[in-house]
């Protein structure tokens, strides 16, 4: 792009010529120096920032007044931030919003960034002109760099700005500051003031003002040196007899050739710079003991070191760099909430090397001036205003890079406001099959919620990161009603009001089970870490489970295989910070088999073993290129093996390592897209140690590369294993020639050496991002009340071979995201210009359990699939079984469309811009969205006081609560066999035994069908759940559950396991048993186990305390567990039931008969049934061929591994 000289684009901004000027602006602030002394001009900042304007266009104005008009600075204006298409801070908007702040025809225009850098200081194409305002395109900016948050203020002509004549509002201006240059140069002073006004409205005029200045003459210098003599720049001592000498060397101990050596002064001044053996050799200094070096080398941490203090004439200093790592945050700002007039303190903090020096925050997109808030990590807003409120995230800087935190949401409410809304929202449960609402017609009930969110509540005086006391809004008041059904009264409990109370105390935990990604193998016995600690391991079947630190922000786990037969795989994985399991499959490459090289020759290892298709790229090691540990070069034999993730092979995408994502300098976290990733590992073959490879070369075929654009921004990355991220390792370069190799192909290479990193990528960061909006549902009737939480979402980036969309070439990002309260916004690329130009392979699993998309053939309805059309076409979406009736259900693909911005019908959903990932996750039920859905299995569950499992946070202190404590769930299962041609549904009624306040009263219902033995005809058992005895939440006394089991049935009790009724008549009181239909106990507190057809298992997730539990009643054992049921083993009750007569319909049938969404048309009898009662017989074969898919993770998940 053309740029004008310097004085051009000056000039541009302060006299407009006619017509467009397309140049960089420059600020007036960069020209301090060309300011002579007595001459002072006005710089202005309000700390009040403008709620976003309208964007509009304009055209350039005739020339303005010349260059020395005399006039007045307004203050600054941030109307925008440079999401969607840039920032744009344009006159007429903020003539909208701030009317007679500015005038109508300005003289000039000055811009900065919000961190204070001026425009033309940035490097970034911008536009200004002062009849129009300022703009920034980003799209006219680097590749993987948006624009900056810029500021504008304008020079208006003298009186055109109307003055306040309300001096009343103002406190008076604060005595200006000391000038901020030093002697003999230009500088900045500042004053302030306060705003009286009791309305915030009146308060918008400046709070800050500042003013160029000249510090006087310099005196003479003033340094004095306790030895040696001041230089002439009158900045540090020298000692002409003394010399320093240096040796640096390089992690391990190979010398550090080419670093700089600096003495840090006011400014740093260069010295020497390392030979190739690492030394240096500087005269003149003073080894006073007080003077700081400064040694530097690309991608290592710079080195900092006193002067030894020593009288003899000459020191030797030696020193090892360690590889720089950009900031990485560690601790994020917490959200929180306060009444105005109370202090708050947001934290942050990041590590690196070296460790970040600076920390900036943020408000609502906006620098806080560091001089009025005088934060570094720690934030404190004491005395909070309502104008306060919004988001804050910190900004970690040293020398090798920035970092961002997360953004916090602080909110403030007036001292007299409720801090939550009292009346809560609506939440239906669903009944049971033989509870039908004629008043709804419908079999789902209304007990309202009150969702859980930050709220401002009683607080110490302690100002902490974190509060004392965490509360959230939560139920505070129910009303006990009675729901009528068929021939019974269920009772339940109706939120009735909410209030602000501390929040219930959760715990996040991850499991897994990491197996081979090509045939399963489990890593047995493998180590798990976190950082450099051990925190896990795996079991026998490859299972492990993690108890998530409770600051955690970003899970990173390394999975490291003790018998070396997997590549170490590091995984960021994502969990529920609201506490309960996410169970994750991890996916692990195996390591290839090692070759044998020989040091001293040039040696060509092919990157791809694709069957038909060319190496994406070649290794080259030049010889004599390995060398040891200490840095001593290596001339034996090599084993070397290289493992290359190929993403030609679509089966790999699960194996990438992290998430692949890259910090960039401002702090901001970008994707990659990947062509590949390759782990090394040479050693020596004699001794097995650990070998570094210098003067590596990376022969990339460009052919391999489908889209041309990515070529000039392919690098080498590598993965950082401590914090996931991919750090920059080198840039490619086009190939001149290569040698044997034929004419038609072209290679780009690149640079590296291979030390303590041995996991790379041959990546480029991708721009082109959308959100994917997915729900996850109980069952296909879809209703908000039945998503699902904590459901892993996972899509695999692709791009499809030309002409294809859905027929996928390659494979380029792996992500995966975890449902909340209102599903989940799953990142991914998109083109705005070509659909086509990515797809997306979408799929969702519980708990190892993989749930199912919509169809999408033979039928097609947008209804179901939940987007309506024409954008449904548009995104071609096809279940994997579109073609193949005999494939898997459980996943989809779209064509990556980004919604075009002026289309109603796509602005909606289900794909969003990037930029609006607040309006994906805010989006009601009601808006476009993809979705997936649990089979509906034969179980059915009910709780008085309602709770969802999925939500820790929803539980509610009640003396009903079926989990009397939210971080100790204990499931409890008693094993029926029913002899009999048919399977039966089995109910437990469970009410209060022996607590006084529960005693007669109703803690909810399970309902159950019986599982036919796959090797007996006339026999199926049941594994039913009932509440277990023990301490209620009050944790004053226990309560003896009195369990019913009920067969619905002609069915009669055969037997009691001996064990189980001797252990009933040894621990009284005794329910009475005199109606053989059923069985009566009061639940035994102790957790018996398999010999007495009771099992019991604790866990701080209710779903993984009942999975495991059921894994043991099918194996009918204490330790084990199946997916199919066995019968003969492990039975508490067995009951005889027999066939009924024809025509009479069970109650289990009647369940499958009724609708899902039944209409007054639909209870009409003898009508015929609908598509839902044709396909349950379906779902029977279903649950009796595969029960491995209905209780997926059991096996996996031994309490001890």
């Amino acid at each position: 792009m053309f740029h004008p000289p310097h004085h051009t684009a000056f000039l541009c901004l302060e006299r407009l010529v006619a017509g467009p000027c397309w140049a960089p602006v420059t600020v007036l602030a960069s020209h301090l120096s060309s300011w002579p002394s007595g001459r002072q001009m006005m710089l202005t900042q309000s700390v009040r920032r403008a709620q976003p304007g309208k964007r509009t266009s304009g055209i350039f104005a005739k020339p303005a007044d010349p260059l020395d008009s005399p006039g007045e600075w307004t203050t600054w204006f941030n109307i925008d931030h440079p999401g969607g298409q840039g920032d744009y801070e344009r006159l007429d908007a903020i003539h909208f919003y701030y009317g007679h702040q500015v005038c109508p025809r300005p003289l000039r225009l000055e811009a900065r960034t919000t961190d204070w850098i001026p425009a033309g200081s940035t490097g970034q194409v911008v536009h200004g002109s002062p009849l129009e305002g300022f703009w920034c395109l980003n799209r006219e900016q680097r590749p993987g760099q948006n624009c900056f948050n810029y500021t504008v203020r304008f020079l208006c002509p003298p009186g055109s700005l109307r003055q306040d004549t309300e001096h009343s509002l103002w406190s008076p201006w604060s005595p200006w500051s000391k000038c901020s240059a030093a002697c003999g140069h230009p500088g900045v002073q500042t004053r302030t003031r306060t705003c009286l006004a009791e309305t915030v409205s009146l308060c918008n005029d400046a709070t800050e003002e500042g003013r160029l200045c000249m510090e006087q003459a310099c005196s003479a210098c003033d340094l004095t040196c306790p030895m040696g003599q001041v230089n002439a720049d009158c900045d540090a001592c020298m000692c002409q007899d003394f010399v320093l000498y240096g040796v640096v060397s390089l992690p391990g101990g190979a010398p550090a050739s080419g670093a700089t050596v600096y003495i840090l002064t006011k400014t740093p001044k260069l010295l020497t710079q390392t030979d190739s053996s690492g030394r240096f050799r500087v005269p003149g200094l003073c080894p006073d003991g007080k003077s700081i070096l400064k040694i530097t080398k690309t991608k290592f941490a710079p080195i900092r070191l006193t002067m030894p203090k020593t009288r003899l004439k000459a020191a030797t200093i030696k020193a090892e760099f360690m590889r720089a790592e950009t900031p990485y945050i560690v601790m994020n700002p917490k959200a929180k909430a306060r009444r105005a007039g109370q202090s708050v303190s947001l934290c942050c903090k990041a590590t690196g090397k070296p460790k970040p020096d600076k920390y900036l925050w943020y408000h609502n997109s906006t620098l806080l001036d560091p001089s009025l808030y005088k934060h570094e990590s720690k934030l404190v807003l004491r005395n909070l205003q309502r104008d306060q409120a919004g988001e804050y995230f910190c900004k970690a800087q040293s020398d090798t890079g920035a970092a961002k935190s997360h953004v916090a949401r602080l909110t403030v409410i007036a001292p007299d406001e409720t801090p939550c809304n009292p009346t809560p929202e609506s939440y239906l449960i669903q009944l049971p099959h033989d509870c039908f609402q004629n008043a709804t017609n419908s079999f789902y009930y209304d007990v309202g919620r009150c969702p859980v969110k930050t709220c401002a509540g009683q607080q110490d005086n302690g100002i902490r990161c974190q509060d004392a006391v965490e509360n959230c809004c939560g139920i505070s008041k129910t009303e006990e009603r009675e729901i009528q059904c068929s021939g019974y009264t269920l009772p339940t409990k109706v939120a009735m009001e909410c209030s602000c109370q501390r929040c219930t105390e959760t715990q996040s935990i991850v499991r897994g089970r990491v197996s081979a990604s090509d045939n399963g193998e489990p890593m047995r016995f493998g180590h798990v870490y976190m950082g450099n600690s051990r925190v896990s391991m795996t079991g026998y079947k490859g299972t492990f489970t993690l108890h998530v630190p409770q600051d955690t922000e970003r899970l990173v786990l390394t999975f490291v295989d003790r018998l070396q037969k997997f590549v170490n795989t590091t995984k960021v994985l994502p969990f529920n910070k609201k506490g309960s399991a996410v169970f994750h499959e991890i996916k692990m490459l195996r390591r290839k088999e090692p070759i044998t090289l020989e040091a001293m020759e040039t040696n060509i290892i092919p990157l791809g073993d694709m069957a038909g298709e060319d190496p994406v790229a070649e290794l080259e090691i030049p010889s004599k290129s390995f060398y040891r540990q200490n840095g001593e070069p290596y001339t034996g034999k090599v084993k070397a093996s290289v493992t290359f993730l190929d993403p030609r092979n679509i089966s790999t995408a699960t194996a990438a390592q992290s998430d692949l994502n890259f910090i960039n300098d401002e702090g901001d976290t970008f994707p990659l897209r990947t062509y590949g990733m390759f782990s090394v590992d040479f050693t020596d073959e004699a001794t097995s140690e650990s070998l570094n490879v210098g003067k590596v070369k990376v022969h990339l075929d460009s052919t391999q590369v489908k889209m041309p654009e990515h070529l000039p921004m392919m690098k080498l990355w590598s993965l950082n294993p401590g914090t996931g991220l991919w750090e920059e390792e080198g840039d490619f370069k086009f190939e001149s020639q290569r040698r044997n190799r034929r004419e038609d192909r072209t290679f780009l290479v690149g640079n590296m050496e291979i030390r303590e990193r041995r996991l790379f990528n041959l990546d480029v960061p991708e721009s082109r991002r959308c959100f994917i909006k997915v729900r996850a549902y109980r069952s296909e009737r879809f209703l908000p009340s039945e998503q699902m939480q904590g459901v892993v979402v996972s899509v695999i980036n692709l791009e499809p071979r030309t002409g294809f969309s859905s027929n996928p070439r390659a494979w380029g990002r792996f992500d995966s995201v975890i449902t909340g309260p209102n599903g989940a916004c799953l990142p991914a690329f998109c083109d705005d210009q070509s659909p086509d130009a990515y797809s997306a392979y979408v799929l969702a699993s519980l708990a190892g359990d993989e749930l199912e998309a919509v169809e999408s053939s033979p039928k097609f309805n947008p209804n179901a699939i939940g987007v309506p059309q024409p954008y449904l076409n548009k995104l071609k979406y096809r279940r994997t079984d579109h073609e193949d009736p005999q494939a898997k259900k459980t996943a989809f693909q779209i064509s990556m469309a980004k919604p075009r911005p002026n289309s109603a019908e796509e602005s909606n959903g289900p794909i969003y811009a990037f930029e609006n990932l607040q309006a994906c996750e805010e989006a009601p039920p009601s808006a476009a969205h993809f979705r997936f859905y649990q089979i509906e299995g034969d179980r059915y569950d009910y709780n008085t006081v309602p709770f969802n499992e999925d939500d820790p946070m929803s539980w509610t202190e009640d003396y009903l609560a079926w989990w009397p404590k939210p971080m100790e769930f204990r499931a409890c299962y008693i094993k029926v066999k029913i002899m009999g041609p048919l399977e039966v549904n089995v109910r437990s009624r469970n009410m209060g035994g022996t607590h006084r306040q529960t005693v007669g009263k109703l803690y909810g219902i399970r309902d159950v069908k019986s599982t036919r033995d796959r090797d007996q005809p006339n026999v199926s058992a049941a594994c039913l759940e009932f509440k277990c005895s023990g301490m209620l939440y009050d944790q004053d006394r226990v309560d003896r559950t009195l369990v019913k089991v009920i067969p619905q049935g002609s069915c009669h009790r055969v037997s009691v396991n001996s064990m189980l009724h001797e252990y009933l008549v040894n621990h009284l009181p005794l329910a009475v048993n005199d109606n053989t239909s059923e069985y009566t106990m009061l639940a035994p507190l102790d957790p018996l186990g398999h010999n007495y057809g009771i099992y019991t298992v604790t866990d701080q997730d209710p779903r993984t305390a009942k999975e495991i539990a059921l894994g043991r009643c099918f194996d009918g054992t204490s330790d084990g567990s199946s997916r199919v049921m066995k019968s003969n083993v492990g039975v508490a009750l067995t009951f005889n039931c027999v066939e009924r007569q024809v025509g009479r319909q069970s109650a289990f049938q009647y369940l499958q008969s009724t609708p899902a969404r039944p209409s007054p048309a639909s209870t009409v009898r003898g009508r015929a049934p609908s598509r839902r009662q044709r396909s349950s017989q379906g779902g029977q074969r279903w649950r009796r061929g595969a029960a491995s898919l209905r209780f997926s993770g059991v096996a996996q998940q031994p309490l001890n591994n």
